[in-house]
């Protein structure tokens, strides 16, 4: 349900870095997925969601995972993918093209990116457990670099 809006986030400050002037479209393009997605999230929770309920109850956490052959999944596909081609290949693009203290915030960013979207995907493949552990942490440890590549 929050992945929509991480997106938007994510999105909204990429645009306005990469392509300022466009901000705005890729913004309105990423609304419309994000509310198509929680749409079909909510009309049709069977048949976007997965559970994995635990053998023996209360010993295990429930694990969840989207349909990736429902409209949900299909949105959260290009929400991944958009994320890879336009924050991970575009920040990596920016800090090429710069120098000094900004090339390595954009490093920084695109590194984030990258390593959250290996999360994602690892996050989606594993049922808990020690794998899982570490795709997470991953995708906590993009928040600091994302942090540290937007601090001023």
């Amino acid at each position: 349900m929050w992945f929509p809006g991480a997106v938007l986030f994510a999105m909204y400050i990429g645009a306005i870095l990469i392509t300022p002037k466009k901000k705005w479209y890729i913004f309105s393009i990423y609304i419309v997925l994000g509310i198509i997605f929680e749409l079909f999230l909510f009309i049709d929770l069977s048949g976007s969601v997965t559970f994995d309920y635990p053998s023996t109850s209360g010993e295990d956490l429930i694990n969840d995972n989207l349909v990736f052959t429902s409209i949900t999944g299909i949105v959260a596909l290009i929400f991944l993918l958009s994320l890879l081609i336009f924050l991970g290949f575009g920040f990596l693009r920016k800090g090429l093209q710069s120098a000094g203290i900004i090339r390595r915030k954009f490093f920084l960013i695109s590194g984030g990116a990258f390593i959250y979207i290996i999360g994602a995907v690892l996050d989606g493949l594993f049922s808990p457990g020690l794998a899982l552990i570490f795709s997470r942490s991953a995708m906590a440890f993009s928040s600091w670099l994302f942090y540290f590549g937007l601090k001023a």
